[in-house]
C-alpha cells in the first residue's frame, strides 16, 4: 500500500505589530526594483499591475519605520526608482527568515506520517483562517500620544510622523478592551471611500483629520478616480473621488491637496 506523502510549502508573511507588512509577492517586487531601477519594469517582471506595485510600496513605507522605496517623478514609465538601503536589509532579513521557516516545516513534515490526514487538513484549514486581510486601503502604524475619555466617546490622537497626527474617536468600551496607554503603538485603517478631498487652505471642515500632501498619482476609474496623496514624509493616503469632484478641484499631479476624515472614520487596531 502507497502511504500518502504531504508536504508542505508555503510562503513566508511577515507582519509587524501593526498587521500585515510582507510577503513573498512584496518582496520579488523589491528585488526586481532593485534590479531593474524602474517601478513598471519591476511590476511587469513580479507580475503586477502597475496600479498593484504602486499600492504596495505605499502600504509598505506606509507601515516601515523608514521608506523602503525612493521615487523620484517620471510618469507612467516609474522614473527613477531604488531601494534604500534599509530597504536592502529587510529584503536580505526575509530571505534569511524564509531559508529558517521552511527547514521547519520540513522537520514538520518528516513527523506528519503519523499523523492522521484528517489532522492534517484541520491544520491547513487553520493556517488559512490565519491569513485573515482588510479591504481598508489605508493603513498607517502610530504611536499614541494623547487620550481623552467622554461620557460615551474616547478620543485617541496617533502620531504619524513629525508633522501629522490622527484622531480617531472610540467607544469607551472599546477603548477599556484594547488597554489603550500613551505611547502604545496601535494600526489605523481608514476606507478610500471615507476621505474628502479640499485644495483651498482657507476652507474650514468640522472634520478631525486634516493631512496636506501632493497629488502623485491619479488612476482614472470607470466611475470614480482614485487619487494618492504623498505627505511630506512619505506616507501616502488614497481617496477615492468621483471624475467631477476631479474636475472640480482641477486635480493634477503635483498639486498640493488635503485628505479629509472623520475621526469617527478611523478605525484602531492593536496586534496581539
Amino acid at each position: 500500500m502507497t502511504q500518502n506523502t504531504h508536504i508542505l510549502r508555503t510562503k513566508l508573511e511577515v507582519e509587524t505589530e501593526f498587521g500585515a507588512f510582507l510577503g513573498d509577492t512584496r518582496i520579488r517586487l523589491l528585488e526586481a526594483i532593485a534590479i531593474h531601477g524602474s517601478i513598471s519594469q519591476a511590476a511587469k517582471k513580479v507580475p503586477l499591475s502597475y496600479k498593484a506595485a504602486w499600492d504596495a510600496i505605499d502600504n509598505m513605507n506606509n507601515l516601515a519605520e523608514q521608506p523602503l522605496v525612493l521615487r523620484s517623478a517620471g510618469g507612467r514609465q516609474g522614473g527613477g526608482t531604488q531601494l534604500t538601503a534599509y530597504g536592502k536589509k529587510v529584503v536580505a532579513l526575509y530571505r534569511a527568515l524564509e531559508a529558517e521557516y521552511q527547514a521547519a516545516l520540513d522537520r514538520l513534515t518528516a513527523s506528519m506520517h503519523e499523523e492522521s490526514d484528517n489532522d492534517f487538513q484541520q491544520f491547513r484549514q487553520l493556517l488559512r483562517r490565519m491569513s485573515m486581510k482588510t479591504s481598508a486601503r489605508n493603513q498607517f502604524a502610530g504611536e499614541i500620544v494623547g487620550m481623552r475619555s467622554g461620557q460615551v466617546d474616547f478620543e485617541v490622537r496617533l502620531r504619524l510622523d513629525a508633522e501629522n497626527e490622527l484622531v480617531a474617536v472610540i467607544t469607551r468600551e472599546s477603548a477599556e478592551s484594547l488597554g489603550l496607554t500613551m505611547g502604545m503603538e496601535m494600526f489605523a485603517m481608514v476606507k478610500s471611500s471615507s476621505i474628502l478631498l479640499l485644495t483651498d487652505t482657507r476652507v474650514k471642515t468640522t472634520a478631525r483629520n486634516h493631512l496636506w500632501g501632493e497629488v502623485s498619482r491619479i488612476h482614472e476609474g470607470p466611475v470614480n478616480s482614485e487619487v494618492i496623496l504623498t505627505l511630506p514624509s512619505g506616507k501616502t493616503v488614497c481617496a477615492v473621488v468621483t471624475h467631477d469632484s476631479i474636475g472640480k478641484l482641477e486635480l493634477q499631479v503635483g498639486q498640493q491637496a488635503c485628505a479629509v476624515f472623520k475621526a469617527s472614520s478611523v478605525i484602531l487596531c492593536l496586534q496581539s
